[in-house]
């Protein structure tokens, strides 16, 4: 695999458009639960997500990464401020911040979804994608990068694995803050 790994830009817009097919990953998702409140994702359409994220991608810093194997996208990963992801610092949530404030730290991010194209999963991708993750967040001058993914793999659809394994941030030096929630840990590693 000759894999660049690149943040997702305006220009690069197509290739995620490539990734996520006409049906935007996830059942139309378009990488936008964690970024609405839930009555704006009941009412939400397929191509209104795509709408706007394609807006926030436009016109605001990457809100992710692209890995691209010769010239074909094949996994996505969203990683930015925790500020830029509201839905997943909720209260009640598994991924919210241990401090209450930590919500609106633009130095705290969050690695909060993977998409990898069928018959490139379970060759690494999301492992490559978390390193190249750190260095991005490196660069942005980030303290801690958090993960809330999901412990066991096995008997979990592909659907669910949209936050990742946790085998996936161990391996990368990420350790346990939390666990609200059976199977759920909340998960960083300082930079």
């Amino acid at each position: 695999m000759s894999l660049d790994i690149l943040p997702l830009t305006a220009e690069r817009w197509p290739l995620l458009e490539d990734l996520f097919g006409p049906r935007g990953a996830h059942g139309g998702c378009w990488c936008m639960y964690f970024r609405q409140s839930g009555p704006e994702w009941k009412s939400r359409t397929n191509a209104g997500n795509k709408s706007r994220f394609r807006d926030r991608v436009r016109t605001g810093s990457p809100p992710g990464l692209i890995a691209i194997d010769d010239g074909k996208p094949v996994g996505w990963m969203q990683i930015g401020p925790r500020p830029d992801v509201p839905k997943w610092n909720g209260p009640r949530r598994a991924s919210a911040p241990l401090i209450a404030e930590d919500a609106d730290a633009e130095d705290i991010w969050a690695i909060s979804c993977f998409y990898v194209r069928v018959g490139h999963r379970r060759a690494g991708l999301m492992h490559r994608l978390v390193e190249a993750g750190l260095d991005f967040a490196r660069k942005y001058g980030t303290r801690f990068v958090e993960a809330c993914p999901i412990d066991k793999s096995r008997g979990v659809g592909v659907g669910d694995l949209y936050v990742g394994s946790t085998k996936v941030f161990e391996k990368a030096g990420f350790a346990k803050l939390a666990e609200r929630r059976v199977g759920r840990p909340l998960m960083r590693l300082v930079l």
